[in-house]
């Protein structure tokens, strides 16, 4: 069973169907969310999705945005940033596709071949030797091999199985904010970045041209709003963001008309292993990379290929397979984190006197070059393959 049904849980249901097992995906709301934020693969990600065989339809459901201006308070142009940049894994990325679209695009693709169950949650869970007993809402009860929990930074299934979030979760002192507004601004194609002493509002293009995306950021060390509890989330941006000049306050007036608001604090996940028995850890709910890294979805891609073809080459033996799938790809985590962080300190940090030097500047290129590339892709080439890409 996998918990979660956005990104990470169908890319995941995806290779363990192709590797031979049988799949059930639960997730609490009662259909796929639509819309959300842009998410970006890069890298060894693209590699992944060209193995799924889905290269053409997620390309179809790209924003089509052709690069990025920062702007000042007046709209001027500072920086230009194209999207056939860095071989298209540059700050604008040639895949970026909407959360909610390359969610959909999972979904159709594994809908056939795998159990989606909507509107329902875990409630209870305990494992033996042999196997998994689940306790959902609905009051339903089944047994499982396996369990993977794909259900986000908040993950439910992590609080029950490791620990309280406390624990895991690290705030790195900044609130991102992101929702749809009408595009009353004329984008068109490009996003443009307004950004002044570590506070930025932003809008960027989406497929239908009469919509853009709004994403505003602030620093707040102190974060204590629930992310269940939208109305003082948006009382805290009207507060954080009104007069910052720039199209701010236009941004703001659509904050109560918006279908798909979105507020958290910027935080990653920190674990020092991501299973325990026959539950395992997946996405977000293991190793959220926070979205300043830019890497969340490939991240999601690479492990789910990973992690299936792991369990499959142990021969579904949990302890072997998590291992593999652990020391495959920790340095890569790791690497997306310290890109996360690094990000945040950059936006967020006092301006810096003097710009890094030489050696610093070939520090940060190899880490995100290093995070781009990934880790080694095995072949599988011995493994079942019950839906070969292609």
């Amino acid at each position: 069973m996998v918990s979660g049904a956005s990104i990470a849980g169908p890319a995941l249901a995806h290779w363990l169907h192709r590797r031979g097992a049988e799949v059930t995906v639960v997730e609490q709301t009662r259909g796929l969310r639509p819309g959300g934020q842009a998410v970006d693969a890069r890298g060894v990600a693209k590699e992944v999705i060209r193995r799924m065989g889905l290269e053409a339809q997620v390309r179809a459901v790209c924003t089509d945005t052709a690069g990025a201006y920062t702007v000042d308070a007046d709209g001027t142009v500072l920086e230009t940033y194209s999207a056939e940049d860095d071989g298209g894994d540059g700050f604008i990325s040639e895949i970026e596709v909407l959360r909610g679209d390359l969610s959909q695009v999972l979904y159709d693709d594994t809908r056939g071949d795998v159990e989606y169950v909507f509107g329902d949650r875990i409630a209870e869970l305990s494992q033996d030797d042999e196997g998994v007993d689940v306790t959902f809402v609905s009051g339903e009860r089944r047994r499982f091999e396996l369990v993977i929990g794909a259900d986000g930074l908040h993950s439910a299934l992590r609080g029950m199985v490791f620990g309280p979030r406390e624990r895991f979760v690290r705030h790195l002192g900044m609130v991102l904010a992101f929702y749809t507004v009408p595009n009353e601004f004329g984008i068109d194609r490009w996003l443009l970045d307004y950004r002044h002493q570590g506070r930025s509002a932003g809008l960027r293009p989406v497929p239908d041209p009469a919509r853009a995306i709004a994403m505003l950021s602030f620093p707040c060390p102190g974060f204590d709003v629930d992310y269940r509890d939208v109305v003082a989330q948006k009382g805290l941006l009207r507060e954080q963001l009104a007069g910052f000049g720039w199209e701010t306050d236009r941004i703001l007036a659509h904050l109560d008309d918006t279908p798909d608001f979105y507020l958290d604090q910027v935080a990653q996940v920190v674990m020092e292993h991501w299973s325990e028995g026959r539950i395992c850890l997946h996405g977000d709910a293991a190793f959220s990379a926070s979205p300043m890294s830019g890497a969340g979805t490939g991240l999601a891609l690479v492990g789910a290929y990973l992690l299936a073809g792991e369990l499959a080459a142990a021969d579904w033996d949990p302890a072997a397979g998590f291992a593999g799938y652990e020391r495959r790809m920790r340095a890569y985590v790791e690497d997306n984190q310290a890109i996360g962080r690094m990000h945040v300190e950059m936006v967020t940090g006092p301006a810096p006197t003097e710009p890094p030097s030489e050696e610093e500047m070939a520090t940060m290129m190899a880490l995100v070059e290093r995070a781009i590339g990934g880790p080694d892709l095995p072949d599988y080439a011995d493994l079942p393959d019950l839906k070969p890409a292609g």
